[in-house]
């Protein structure tokens, strides 16, 4: 995020307003402002004039789930500002409220004219990307309706219909026309000598196919009432250190965040379910590969993530081959969208696969779930959709034909499909790219712990021996088979990925970490990466870095070629413990919690690779997601890994 835009999240709605709590709907680099909601924007303007000027903030919004400030009328040191402005401002479920308090600091009598003027431009999240794409859209109709004490926007194209509700709280005296889409909202307020007049300006986003009778809470309070109760009731319970201060309160700031980020979703049955979204403000959806990490690192603590995540998963779980989605029958969903682009198929995200790695991640998540609560019932009810996803990896993720899974470039959709999926991340030190199909290492570790939990669920719970002893045996072999062909004698490391001609790409990277987590490597494989991890170019201060400094392909500030992933990190710190090197997961432990601790205890999705020995503070990455689930889960992986030490 810019500093101009602060982030209020919901559920699956979320505002990005600016300093004085305006939205422009101005295209910027980073992420735009706006509300939306189902991945379209619900409000596009939302300017508040007084006397026909814009006024200047006082006192900024400040982070917080609730956005708050003062403004004043611009003037100079000579001219007192006549009155003073105090908005507040919060999301609930679709809508977003505003309480707007004036006050005269005047000793007569005054009249002051305020304005709102308000914009829905219904524009899709992929339309206001960075990568600057156009989408035709034909046969659209927009419309304005003045009502009694507002103003409704509605769009529609073809059988698509959604509609903003604006309305205020006394009604404005009137509504003007602005020459564009926009309406203004105005009122001319009476005020007694150092008198108050307030407004509630109330918005309802009704996203097409969404028939839920909602209602906007009757203030900022309240809604901010219901995010708090909603955050205590993750935070409650649990057990936090008492010897690390600091950790416990990444902690306690990851829960409250993730009860901020809970989308809905249905189950196999129909089922209402509330799971992790991502991130905000770009991936405010369900992602398979990110609630499922998000569960796992949850687990010990809000098992009711895991509880919802799966059956979520199971309930979108590819059942035919589709070119367009990359589908494969057994495949785990990567990506769920419910905008416009991807209802019209002008974008593949609809229901999106380009994942290698979310399918054996949802058979890990499930093993691990069941093993945890000895929920039974969940994986008697999900066999089905995990033998599915046994056959998925066998077949088309390639564990059969080729010994490990792999994915290819999808032209339309994403260049890589693990969990480093910008285009170049898969790399040979020197930055080269590898051609035709890609086995990358972590999928790989990945593949082997689904198939040995797998294999424990079939014999504990399903009841099958054959099928587990199957299992079981195709985990040993991909054990054997990557040792031999990922592992370089030369720099006693992994390699990150094998290419289409099974020659080893030798960028030394993070990913080794994943192969701890997952258990793939020998005991005296597992030590040397995990102590190589700790050295200086892979070890930042602050994270281990997603690739070590020093090779060409290296950036500090590359999305996944040289910046620190908290998750990442997680996952390192998790292995690292697994393989007995409690010193060097304390220490990945206690960098991740120091960066938490310089940003209000929340961690972001991303952080610039820079040292800690040159920069005192870690440096942001520049369009890091600033609420992300798997970030705010985090802490508590960190805390399973190395508890209060």
């Amino acid at each position: 995020m810019t500093d101009r835009h602060h982030l209020l999240v919901y559920g699956g709605t979320f505002a990005a307003v600016g300093d004085g709590g305006d939205i422009s709907g101005v295209r910027g680099v980073g992420s735009p402002d706006g509300l939306f909601v189902r991945d379209a924007r619900h409000l596009s303007r939302w300017q508040l004039t007084v006397d026909g000027a814009v006024p200047e903030a006082l006192s900024p919004v400040a982070d917080g789930d609730t956005a708050r400030c003062a403004l004043v009328p611009r003037g100079g040191r000579n001219e007192p500002p006549a009155y003073t402005l105090f908005r507040e401002q919060a999301v609930g479920d679709a809508s977003f409220i505003e309480s707007l308090r004036v006050t005269s600091n005047r000793p007569v009598p005054t009249t002051v004219r305020l304005a709102i003027t308000a914009d829905a431009d219904f524009t899709d999240q992929f339309e206001l990307r960075s990568d600057h794409r156009t989408y035709a859209k034909t046969g659209v109709t927009r419309s304005r309706q003045v009502l009694d004490d507002g103003v409704e926007f509605t769009y529609q194209r073809g059988e698509w219909r959604s509609i903003t509700t604006v309305t205020a709280d006394p009604a404005p005296d009137g509504v003007e026309e602005t020459g564009t889409g926009a309406r203004r909202l105005v009122w001319a307020l009476d005020l007694e000598p150092h008198g108050t007049a307030e407004l509630t300006l109330r918005v309802m986003a009704r996203p097409h196919g969404d028939k839920r009778a909602l209602r906007v809470p009757r203030s900022p309070a309240a809604l901010t009432g219901q995010l708090l109760a909603l955050e205590g009731e993750f935070v409650e319970g649990v057990a936090f250190p008492t010897g690390w201060p600091e950790l416990a309160a990444a902690c306690a700031r990851g829960l409250a965040d993730l009860a901020s980020l809970q989308v809905p979703a249905t189950g196999p049955d129909g089922e209402e379910l509330r799971v992790p979204a991502a991130g905000a403000p770009w991936f405010l959806t369900l992602l398979g590969r990110d609630a499922l990490l998000t569960s796992l690192f949850a687990l010990p603590y809000r098992p009711q993530l895991a509880a919802a995540t799966l059956p979520a998963l199971a309930a979108t779980q590819a059942t035919e081959t589709g070119i367009d989605a990359v589908s494969q029958p057994g495949k785990i969903v990567h990506e769920v969208r419910h905008g416009e682009l991807a209802h019209f198929g002008q974008v593949p995200y609809g229901r999106y696969y380009g994942s290698v790695d979310a399918t054996p991640l949802f058979l890990i998540l499930l093993g691990a779930y069941v093993e945890q609560t000895g929920d039974a019932p969940t994986a008697r009810r999900l066999e089905r959709h995990a033998r599915a996803a046994i056959a998925w990896m066998l077949d088309h993720g390639g564990l059969t034909s080729r010994g490990y899974l792999v994915y290819r470039a999808d032209q339309g959709g994403l260049a890589n499909q693990n969990w480093k999926d910008s285009p170049g991340a898969i790399c040979s030190a020197d930055g080269t790219r590898p051609g035709g199909p890609v086995m990358a290492a972590g999928a790989q570790g990945y593949a082997y712990d689904a198939l040995r939990r797998t294999a424990w669920l079939s014999r504990t719970v399903w009841q099958d021996e054959t099928y587990a002893a199957l299992l079981e045996q195709a985990a040993a072999d991909l054990r054997d088979r990557f040792q031999r062909d990922f592992w370089m004698p030369d720099r006693s490391f992994p390699a990150l990925a094998l290419d289409g001609g099974g020659r080893q790409v030798d960028a030394l990277a993070s990913d080794a970490g994943h192969l701890l987590w997952s258990g793939l490597l020998d005991k005296e494989y597992g030590e040397l990466v995990g102590r190589r991890l700790l050295e200086p170019d892979f070890f930042s201060g602050w994270g281990v870095r997603t690739l070590a400094a020093g090779q060409p392909a290296y950036h500090p500030l590359s999305y996944h070629r040289g910046s620190v992933w908290p998750h990442d990190n997680a996952l390192i710190a998790l292995g690292l413990a697994r393989y007995g090197l409690h010193d060097e997961a304390r220490t990945v432990a206690h960098a991740l919690v120091d960066a938490a601790t310089t940003t209000g205890h929340r961690l972001p999705e991303v952080l610039a690779g820079y040292g800690r020995d040159t920069h005192a503070e870690p440096v942001p990455y520049p369009h890091a997601c600033v609420r992300e689930s798997r970030s705010a889960a985090a802490p508590l992986a960190l805390l399973t890994a190395v508890g209060g030490a």
